[in-house]
């Protein structure tokens, strides 16, 4: 069984809806089970307890005070190892398609990279011309059906390749 962590700054509906459908699209996955915390209820149990960390944060032009506080609580498990060799990836927000979603995604990854973490986001499709960035899922404005589809297919890439990790894929170095 692969644990999956959606964890999230609960500012604005968007990003928790977002977060139902990543959610959606992991429990696509036989074998995984979702766990999803806003920053407020977060523990480093949860942390520990995932085989993959999805990170969400309204598009500020980077990550809320309040999901970078919480990250910077939970760096200690980074600096020990202890969330080496688990999946990365990062969704977000906002109301302007260039008001900084990619930087926000990246991040969100980069937390999951001084963590030796593994980065994924989404392969390319014809539907990211509408729906966003490959480097995770994103939503402009209203939520559309094709932010859906985005979400649910990075939940269920997450659980996808932490199940493959968890049940003895290749080694990380």
């Amino acid at each position: 069984m692969s644990t999956i962590l959606i964890l999230y700054d609960n500012q604005g509906r968007q990003v928790e809806a977002i977060a139902q459908m990543i959610a959606r699209g992991v429990g696509n996955i036989a074998g995984t089970e979702t766990m999803v915390r806003d920053v407020n209820t977060v523990s480093p149990d949860d942390f520990m307890d995932a085989d993959a960390i999805i990170l969400g944060s309204p598009n500020w032009s980077g990550i809320t005070g309040n999901l970078k506080t919480c990250l910077d609580e939970m760096s200690g498990l980074g600096r020990e190892g202890l969330l080496d060799g688990k999946v990365c990836a990062a969704f977000t927000a906002g109301w302007g398609r260039s008001s900084g979603t990619e930087f926000t995604l990246l991040s969100l990854l980069h937390w999951g990279l001084s963590w030796g973490m593994i980065p994924i986001g989404l392969p390319w499709t014809d539907r990211m011309t509408i729906s966003g960035s490959y480097y995770g899922a994103t939503v402009h404005g209203e939520i559309t059906a094709e932010d859906e589809y985005q979400a649910r297919a990075l939940g269920a890439r997450a659980a996808q390749i932490a199940s493959f990790l968890s049940r003895g894929g290749p080694s990380v170095v």
